[in-house]
């Protein structure tokens, strides 16, 4: 697996940064529809996230407490963090 992982949604991207992520597991606790652990404790996809709620993956990418989500527009403008 690469050091970072995208999922589009829409028109926006939702990427992970796999090395800077630590498992808190803040955004599974936002959305566990689109979030999990893998066995390193890092944060991935679920298989499909196409029917989760923008808003909640939005609230979901913000609750990340070291940055590791990042969620942007179609034009690849980070929207958030």
């Amino acid at each position: 697996m690469s050091e970072v992982d995208e999922r589009s949604v829409g028109e926006f991207t939702i990427r992970i940064d796999r090395l800077i992520c630590v498992g808190f597991g803040d955004c599974i606790e936002v959305s566990a529809d689109a979030f999990e652990l893998d066995d390193e404790g890092i944060a991935v996809f679920r298989d499909t996230i196409d029917g989760v709620d923008l808003t909640e993956l939005t609230e979901s990418c913000a609750s990340c407490p070291v940055d590791a989500l990042v969620l942007l527009d179609s034009r690849g403008v980070q929207i958030v963090p």
